[in-house]
């Protein structure tokens, strides 16, 4: 288990991503990486990652995140485990691409930069992530088919906001917490707020088997 984070800032009013909202962001979800934590910011100040780590696989610094490729043409931040790592590693290499560490989060990199949004339909495992592709001027997210990884995000119309957590989102500050009368009702019919619904009129869950572009 880790935990994710980042911010958006794509309107030309929002204010440059605060390096203090994801420290706050990051420190809210100690309790899902207790290993270590990243933070990483663009150039621009638009687009900021951070992540809180549990060392599974690839326990060396190699493995941190966020995580670059290609000079920080994508950036990632990651929480889950891809079964067949392995298997889609060994496809990359024989098609010339090369690693630098033995963790997965790195095969998902490659994956994205040769398939694009279809790398999620190679994946087996559980995932929620983010890649912000340089390129593109954009961030692709997605969640495994069975939404065992969590996600959430929230966006005012300025500022794109995600994380593993509502209580991380609202650990940054600046969100509406205006009540949500869909995810109250569903909680006391069935015992549980219903996705994509929250507790929070204007925080969802991204759905499972889902991905989403985000761009300015």
């Amino acid at each position: 288990m880790c935990g994710i984070a980042g911010l958006f800032a794509y309107g030309a009013a929002a204010p440059p991503v605060d390096r203090s909202v994801l420290s706050r962001m990051n420190d809210a979800m100690i309790a899902r990486g207790p290993d270590g934590e990243g933070i990483w910011i663009s150039t621009d100040a638009r687009i900021g990652f951070g992540h809180r780590r549990l060392s599974i696989i690839d326990l060396t610094d190699t493995g941190a995140q966020p995580m670059a490729h290609d000079n920080g043409r994508l950036m990632i931040t990651f929480n889950g485990e891809i079964y067949n790592f392995r298997e889609l590693r060994a496809e990359l290499e024989a098609e010339g691409r090369q690693f630098r560490s033995e963790s997965d989060t790195e095969v998902l990199l490659h994956l994205y930069d040769r398939y694009g949004a279809d790398m999620v339909g190679r994946l087996r495992g559980m995932f929620a992530l983010a890649i912000h592709d340089r390129e593109r001027r954009g961030i692709f997210l997605a969640r495994d088919g069975f939404g065992i990884k969590p996600l959430y995000f929230t966006d005012d119309g300025a500022t794109f906001r995600f994380a593993s957590q509502v209580k991380t989102l609202l650990a940054g500050g600046g969100i509406d917490t205006a009540p949500s009368a869909a995810g109250r009702a569903g909680f006391h019919v069935w015992g549980y707020v219903p996705e994509p619904w929250t507790m929070f009129e204007n925080i969802r869950a991204l759905p499972s088997g889902s991905t989403m572009w985000v761009d300015d």
